[in-house]
């Protein structure tokens, strides 16, 4: 897959194949959930891509009940929207969508979100197990303040610049998982780390004294003490989640540059998207972004509820 792929320059090629990734064994109905029961439309008075269910009658297409739903943008420019932003490593601004695609910011803007919302998971099951590595570790994020309009720049006093706290659970060759967190506490990271760690796992962290309690909850913890100059003590260390944080910061500072904190969640599943679907485990460019467009199905997200924070 490149930028010439005619999925990128023709509607019909890009539903085509938006259908084959949604729908490999036949179309199935959105309204009753029957599988290749359908009649594909065809006439003057039918739009391209129109099926009708045998077994309910209700008609559709690949873009009903998906983040693709009643856009007026063409499918081929969602398409090559979804390729860039699953290929670009740091991630792609709105600013990039807009001049890349030829649609206003505000248009690329609500694409970039509607993606997101597609590339954070249904369903999470916990990550490690018997024999597996979890590292834990909290981090803070916010953009350089020299990049941010001065009514938004933290105050002198303020030590963390008005950033905002992220959790990030990776197990080691595996998965990474990312929460917004109110603020570093036992009482708000511990629900976190139980519901997604499974308890069998070696968990390894820094030196935070909430983590002591904590790792007692699991099959065993270590920890290293960073403030004593501590990195690496044989296996344990927090260098595979240090190394994925080093990612999201220069995303975030160099890519957005600013993130508002009504949608840090959707930008922190955009870098576990792309994580979990990374080279090291030979997931390449055309099937990760194949990957996102089977993930499209059931997360419409509306403008108005895009919209709730200032845009970023």
């Amino acid at each position: 897959m490149n930028l010439t792929d005619p999925i990128f320059q023709d509607a019909d090629k890009a539903r085509e194949h938006l259908e084959a990734q949604r729908w490999p064994n036949g179309p199935i109905c959105p309204h009753c959930g029957v599988i290749d029961e359908a009649t594909k439309l065809v006439g003057k008075t039918a739009r391209p891509g129109l099926y009708q269910c045998r077994a309910c009658t209700g008609q559709f297409t690949a873009t009903v009940g998906t983040v693709f739903e009643r856009s007026k943008v063409p499918l081929n420019k969602w398409l090559l929207a979804s390729y860039m932003m699953a290929s670009s490593k740091m991630g792609v601004s709105a600013h990039q969508i807009h001049r890349s695609l030829g649609v206003t910011y505000k248009t690329a803007w609500f694409m970039c979100h509607r993606l997101r919302e597609a590339m954070n998971p249904t369903t999470k099951t916990p990550v490690g197990g018997a024999g597996k590595t979890v590292e834990a570790d909290e981090t803070y994020v916010g953009g350089k303040e020299a990049n941010k309009h001065r009514n938004k720049r933290a105050a002198p006093m303020d030590v963390f610049g008005r950033k905002e706290a992220v959790l990030t659970l990776v197990e080691r060759n595996g998965e990474a998982r990312s929460f917004h967190v109110a603020n570093v506490t036992a009482k708000t990271l511990r629900p976190l780390v139980t519901q997604n760690v499974h308890r069998s796992s070696d968990l390894m962290t820094d030196g935070a004294r909430f983590y002591r309690y904590l790792g007692r909850e699991f099959a065993s913890h270590e920890a290293v003490d960073h403030s004593d100059g501590e990195y690496v003590r044989g296996t344990a260390h927090s260098n595979t989640v240090e190394n994925f944080f080093s990612i999201l910061k220069r995303g975030i500072n160099g890519t957005f540059i600013h993130v508002s904190e009504a949608h840090l969640a959707r930008y922190l599943a955009e870098f576990d998207f792309r994580y979990n679907h990374r080279s090291g485990l030979g997931i390449e460019d055309t099937e990760r972004t194949n990957e996102l467009l089977r993930n499209v199905s059931g997360k419409r997200l509306t403008y108005r509820r895009s919209n709730e924070g200032a845009h970023a």
